[in-house]
């Protein structure tokens, strides 16, 4: 294997493999200042004079086709013997290797790791952030057996991952590949630090420098790991390991088996805002450990990383994770209550805000997740299996309380999920439907046709209501002039136009470009500050280039509430209503006797 002269050789082949992995990965970080690596594999004898490796075209936590093969060079096969042999691509990830007879397989290839706002791979002068499904192949054959990893990597780096440590402080051992691709490896110049709750160990590892206070994220970890049972009786790990990356810019994050990563620009973890944002993404990243690792939709399993794998309960996988994220640190005491209320309004008004809701459910959604892209499209004619997730499983768990007299949250359908249809056991529609009949003593069959299998626009105020809480905008009655329409940063270009609004019923479209408001030029800086100056119901003439012809459009500005939606105390809650609120958050009542927030 080559060797770098920055790198510690951590294996001499034929000699340093441990007997108890079957399968054998090596991977020599070799030109870590250009993003490459040389991969080892090592298979057991074959059961016939052919071997197929395949090279997943998803990754786990990212429902989405990914060209991840084609950071892949020099591949060679070879025999026992050293001597090479023929192979065939036969698939964008796969790779046919033909024997003369059954025999052990080594094959190794070049990789290029540069996939880092991706969650799949990213190799730099200071760590290796290793994925699986982009950086280790795998044969159906030997899938179900028992891996080594090992890594080789430049001095002073230290590598951390979900599995179990080897022989040496850059090995790893999975049951098998299964559990390889759903641990990935953070390698590098880190920071660490452990904590421990109700007797599982914790670890925190962060690479890259950033405005973070480590000390503080661990006492929040450590407040929100302690809430956990309130949900699910019962831990799916002994082990969990938070990865962090501070980048230049990328942010996002993945649930893995006992682990996660978590990106946020290095220069976001300070203020108030950004904090919450991260914490939220921690606390949804944890909770995934539950909800789609340890129990999963039927459609999910097993996992085929070479096609999709459809499911109409995606919403429930990523949307009740969220749901329940903003949930555990309410309780937990992280954030307030005037800060999840605050969060809770802004996913009220988006939803509001957002046209696709008449067109598309939940569930339909959830099963076209893999195709969904997020354009002007799927804005007015599609919606988030997140937000709108979180809001159906909202709109479930005041039904449960309600239908129960308290006695029955969401909490207990994901309790039951755990305990009843844990992998290598699955659930589908009918297991839900079966759950909430059983726990409810309704049958939810109406319900679920209704709010998750056909589109639906909920109305908050009635829902609400039962915990005490009101919608309104403040105290701005002001409108504001609404077109409906959004321009490309620093252009006159539309990048989206809302169904229905203003700009959609003027015949505009996106990749028009607007140039003058009633003949008078406009400049990108000052569009918003132009529209503002005309009256809602006011006519507007818009002159613009659609498809390179100039023309001319009137437009009607409707109105917009100037004021952002907020969530109140009704005017004299009552006792039972308060009741309400603190079965559905476990929190007491957080308003005073004239609405205003308490000091809790």
């Amino acid at each position: 294997m080559k060797k770098s002269s920055l790198s510690v050789s951590l294996c001499i082949p034929l000699f340093c493999l441990p007997v108890y992995a079957d399968v054998n990965y090596s991977i020599d970080v070799n030109e870590p200042e250009h993003h490459l690596a040389k991969v080892e594999i090592q298979f057991p004898k074959t059961k016939s004079t052919a071997l197929k490796v395949n090279l997943p075209i998803w990754r786990t936590g990212k429902y989405q086709i990914l060209p991840l093969a084609d950071n892949v060079r020099l591949f060679t096969a070879s025999n026992e013997q050293g001597e090479l042999l023929p192979w065939q691509r036969t698939a964008s990830g796969e790779w046919q290797i033909e024997l003369s007879e059954p025999e052990s397989v080594t094959i190794s290839y070049q990789l290029h790791a540069n996939l880092l706002g991706q969650r799949v791979n990213h190799i730099s002068s200071t760590h290796a952030f290793l994925d699986a499904s982009g950086t280790f192949m795998y044969s159906p054959e030997f899938r179900g057996d028992k891996v080594n990893v090992s890594l080789s990597v430049p001095a002073g780096w230290k590598s951390y991952s979900g599995m179990e440590k080897g022989e040496r402080g850059h090995d790893f051992v999975a049951a098998n590949y299964n559990v390889l691709v759903d641990s990935p490896i953070e390698s590098g110049l880190n920071q660490y630090r452990e904590f421990s709750v109700e007797g599982k160990q914790y670890e925190l590892v962060v690479w890259g420098q950033g405005n973070y206070d480590l000390q503080n994220i661990v006492t929040d970890l450590t407040k929100l790991s302690s809430q956990a049972q309130v949900i699910w009786k019962g831990y799916p790990f002994s082990r969990y390991l938070y990865m962090v990356h501070a980048t230049s810019g990328e942010s996002g994050a993945t649930e893995h088996l006992n682990s996660t990563i978590i990106q946020k620009p290095r220069f976001s973890f300070n203020e108030r805002e950004d904090y919450l944002s991260f914490i939220k993404t921690a606390a949804h990243e944890f909770i995934h450990t539950w909800n789609v690792k340890a129990y999963r939709p039927k459609g999910l399993v097993p996992y085929d990383y070479q096609h999709e794998k459809l499911s109409e309960l995606l919403w429930m996988a990523e949307g009740s994770t969220s749901y329940f994220g903003s949930q555990l640190l309410l309780r937990a005491g992280i954030i307030t209550p005037q800060e999840f209320f605050e969060d809770l309004a802004k996913r009220i008004a988006l939803s509001q805000l957002t046209p696709g809701n008449k067109v598309q459910s939940v569930a339909e959604a959830s099963v076209n997740q893999w195709v969904s892209t997020g354009d002007d499209y799927a804005i007015n004619n599609s919606v988030n299996i997140y937000s709108e997730g979180y809001l159906t499983s909202l709109a479930l768990d005041f039904s449960l309380l309600d239908t129960t007299s308290l006695a029955v949250s969401y909490r207990d359908v994901h309790s039951q999920l755990y305990q009843h249809h844990s992998v290598p056991k699955t659930y589908d529609v009918d297991d839900v439907k079966t759950i909430l009949k059983t726990l409810s003593g309704q049958d939810y069959q109406e319900w679920w046709s209704k709010y998750v299998e056909s589109p639906v626009q909920l109305d908050f105020n009635t829902l609400l209501k039962h915990a005490g809480l009101i919608l309104n905008h403040g105290y701005d009655p002001k409108m504001k002039p609404f077109a409906g329409m959004v321009l490309e940063e620093g252009s006159l270009v539309l990048t989206q136009v809302l169904r229905d609004s203003p700009a959609w019923n003027a015949g505009l479209s996106i990749g028009d470009e607007l140039l003058a408001i009633n003949e008078l030029k406009i400049t990108t800086e000052g569009v918003e500050k132009r529209l503002n100056d005309f009256n809602v119901g006011e006519i507007i003439n818009l002159t613009v280039f659609q498809e390179e012809q100039l023309k001319s459009v009137a437009l009607r500005l409707k109105e917009q509430q100037s004021a952002p939606l907020q969530l109140k105390s009704v005017a004299s809650p009552t006792q039972e209503q308060k009741a309400f609120f603190t079965a559905w958050l476990g929190i007491q009542w957080p308003f005073d006797e004239k609405g205003a927030w308490s000091k809790l």
